[in-house]
């Protein structure tokens, strides 16, 4: 079975569990910094939604937001969660309808195996608008391979860096380092990134 699809299955099969412990968290910081770089009431793609937690946020905020995920669980609780028609796709497969004011991969390409990385973010930087913005976060450090039932891929801001680097038209804004946000698990680590689609006349420039 390959890391995608064990990924998958662990989502599918502990869906509640997962759901009940992290639904609420606190993350309000993150989501705001993003939500202020974007146009009010601009256009925004929760990649990897989980429990649609940061979806509503965006929505209750004004924005509109197309969500996705690869877990059918995850769809179906997101769907509820917000009232969106949560697309059900892996990151592969998912298809943009039109551009985005900002792309926000909250602790879900980190399931991505490190080599398959920079292909699938250009991916998605396509349909970001110049000046759109692309969040990303990371557990950090420098290893991946199947953890607890699920594929990580962990990042150091050197590696991160390296990869994101290499993608024409995205530029790192920021990167910082933050402790989790769930209760007990504050001595673990996070990266969170935020890019910015360069305008094609920057780039000539």
């Amino acid at each position: 079975m390959n890391p995608t699809q064990k990924t998958i299955d662990y989502y599918d099969a502990n869906a509640a569990e997962f759901l009940a412990k992290t639904a609420d968290v606190e993350f309000g910081a993150f989501q705001k910094k993003f939500a202020d770089m974007l146009p009010r009431g601009g256009r925004i793609l929760d990649l990897g939604c989980g429990s649609g937690r940061d979806s509503l946020a965006f929505l209750h905020e004004g924005f509109q937001v197309d969500a996705m995920d690869g877990s059918a669980a995850m769809v179906e609780a997101a769907s509820k969660t917000t009232g969106l028609p949560v697309v059900h796709a892996l990151f592969d497969d998912f298809q943009s309808q039109g551009e985005y004011d900002g792309i926000w991969a909250c602790s879900s390409l980190l399931h991505v195996e490190k080599d398959e990385l920079p292909d699938l973010i250009a991916k998605y930087a396509e349909p970001l608008k110049p000046g759109g913005v692309f969040y990303l976060s990371f557990k950090l450090g420098d290893r991946e391979g199947l953890r607890n039932g699920r594929w990580f891929t962990d990042l150091s801001e050197g590696s991160a860096r390296a990869i994101l680097d290499g993608i024409d038209g995205l530029g790192i804004v920021e990167m910082a380092i933050s402790g989790d946000v769930r209760p007990g698990r504050q001595d673990e680590k996070w990266l969170n990134v935020w890019c910015v689609k360069r305008s094609p006349e920057r780039d000539a420039g």
